[in-house]
């Protein structure tokens, strides 16, 4: 099998100094572990100039899209990564599936507007890219044996003199105004639970938009909101005419390395508090809470049954359950769901198995997602999607795609959701919702 070879480069613990070489790049993209302040994500990666640009077309089916990128990840071939060097990605895919890539794979209502008109999934294939590991607190490159040598002396060139930081700005035109009113938030909440009373399901995660006009660069509003909430599975994804995929997301959907694989289901949320014995307070609260521990079970159900589709019989465990996670705007209880692939399955079966997270959907999930389409007015796009790579060994990473914006065609999108349960508060989920985004909106309202 053919080696990649590896250039190294200065470390740096934010990936934004060598980012900002390729930020104007046709598919510049950046997968960012959120360095120095968030501390549990290991690697960055971050590419540009991709081989080919895959989107799903409107009628196509999922396992057709997701054939076709199977297809494209032959075409680039097997590679290996050199000794002494562990790291996440040979060359591959990089890119976004939307929330409603979930349509391609089940039949769903067609009641939310599409008014965002975002492609439902967007990838590039590359045969290079820059990794940063902060374990080992090393920066390479990393070119697929497929790369020119022309193009490997130009990244080289680029990279050894990156261009500093020029200093662009970012814009809203009128602070974020959500799309529901209060009592159109309710009126929704009192109908899930009313399915919920009917047995029609357990859960529904229950969301809300935010937008505003906007002008200025995405990548300056991206760098800002890092600065304020950095996290472990954020990211920034170009898209065209000015447009872009902004992710603080601290949620990581399904991992694969060496075939095992693990999902990290975050449900149950508080906000942190103010001084260290409220913020003590409300984390204790939390951990001890029957609702969020119930909720979150709900789901750790759920996702070991979408993982026992792809997975080796009986390889299906549950190590870690109700975790607590701090963030600087919030507190989450965090379980873990591992599993080991089967010997017929691939990550993009794996996908196709349990796409969309059940973390964002509810419970039944397709139950759940046929009354958030009904009660959500307009389509979510890319938010509890996911940001995702997969090289050409099988080795994935995703996130679920919350606390995310969208840039596009003038304006901003940013979502804010929860899970409802029979025994929500209607204004607690509602302030909830509120509390997730707060920090998102007031970076981009203070710009």
């Amino acid at each position: 099998m053919l080696t990649c070879s590896v250039h190294p480069l200065p470390y740096r613990e934010n990936p934004a100094e060598y980012f900002t070489s390729i930020r104007h790049a046709p598919g510049a993209v950046l997968l960012d572990s959120g360095r120095p302040a968030a501390e549990r994500g290991r690697y960055d990666l971050l590419s540009a100039w991709p081989q080919a640009t895959l989107t799903v077309w409107p009628d196509e089916s999922g396992s057709d899209f997701l054939q076709r990128l199977r297809e494209n990840l032959t075409l680039l071939g097997d590679a290996t990564i050199p000794s002494p060097y562990e790291l996440p990605f040979a060359g591959g895919l990089i890119g976004y599936l939307s929330y409603d890539f979930g349509r391609h794979l089940e039949q769903l209502p067609q009641q939310a507007v599409d008014d965002l008109r975002l492609p439902d999934a967007r990838f590039g294939l590359y045969a290079w890219a820059l990794i940063s590991d902060h374990q080992a607190r090393t920066s390479q490159l990393v070119f697929h044996p497929k790369l020119a040598q022309s193009e490997r002396q130009r990244l080289t060139a680029l990279f050894d003199h990156p261009t500093p930081d020029a200093r662009a700005s970012f814009k809203l035109h009128t602070p974020m105004i959500p799309d529901l009113s209060a009592g159109a938030y309710e009126q929704a909440i009192v109908r899930i639970q009313d399915y919920i009373q009917a047995g029609d399901c357990y859960q529904v995660n229950f969301a809300q938009r935010f937008r505003a006009g906007c002008s200025g660069d995405p990548w300056a509003a991206y760098c800002a909101l890092r600065a304020a909430c950095p996290t472990p599975f954020s990211g920034f994804q170009s898209l065209p005419d000015n447009g872009a995929v902004l992710s603080l997301s601290p949620e990581r959907f399904v991992k694969i390395s060496q075939r095992q694989v693990e999902t990290r289901p975050i449900k149950g949320t508080r906000a942190r508090g103010t001084n260290p014995d409220e913020d003590a307070a409300n984390a204790a609260e939390l951990l001890a809470s029957p609702k969020d521990r119930a909720e979150n079970l709900m789901i750790v159900d759920l996702l070991r049954n979408d993982l026992g589709r792809t997975c080796r019989t009986g390889s299906v465990k549950v190590p870690e359950l109700f975790s607590l996670e701090s963030y600087p705007n919030v507190h989450h209880l965090v379980s873990s769901v591992t599993g080991e692939l089967a010997d017929n399955k691939d990550a993009l079966d794996l996908i196709a198995g349990s796409f969309p997270g059940g973390s964002i959907t509810g419970a039944p999930k397709i139950r759940a997602m046929q009354i958030i389409d009904e009660l959500e007015p307009t389509r979510r796009g890319l938010y509890c999607g996911s940001l995702l790579y997969l090289d050409v060994r099988g080795e994935m990473d995703s996130s679920i795609a919350i606390r995310s914006l969208l840039v596009k065609d003038g304006h901003v999108s940013c979502w804010g959701g929860g899970g409802i349960v029979a025994d929500s508060e209607w204004q607690a989920e509602y302030q909830e919702s509120m509390t997730k985004v707060r920090v998102l909106l007031e970076t981009l309202e203070g710009l």
